[in-house]
C-alpha cells in the first residue's frame, strides 16, 4: 500500500476529500435543555478535521446495567431529576 506524506492511504485521502464539507454534528453527553438545544447541543464540523474516526449506527436501544438491581426496576425518575424542582 502506498502512503502519502500525511500517513493516510490514497483511499483514506479520497474519503477525507469527499467528507470535507461543513455539517451540523450533535454533541453526546450534554444535559438536554430544549430552549437552547440548537446552540448548546450542535456544532458545525468538518468530519476529517474534527475526528479520527466516525461511526454511524442506524438503530440503537437503551442501555441496561450488567448488574440489574431492584433500584433499576423502579421506573423512570421524575422529570425534575436530578434537580428536584
Amino acid at each position: 500500500m502506498t502512503r502519502r506524506s500525511s500517513g493516510r492511504s490514497p483511499a483514506a485521502e479520497q474519503v477525507s476529500r469527499r467528507l470535507a464539507f461543513s455539517l451540523f454534528a450533535h454533541s453526546i453527553g450534554v444535559i438536554y435543555r430544549p430552549e437552547g438545544e440548537r446552540v448548546s447541543h450542535y456544532f458545525e464540523a468538518r468530519l476529517p478535521e474534527e475526528f479520527d474516526a466516525v461511526i454511524h449506527f442506524d438503530e440503537t436501544r437503551a442501555v441496561e446495567p450488567l448488574d440489574r438491581t431492584p433500584g433499576w426496576d423502579k421506573g423512570e425518575p421524575p422529570e425534575t431529576f436530578p434537580f428536584g424542582l
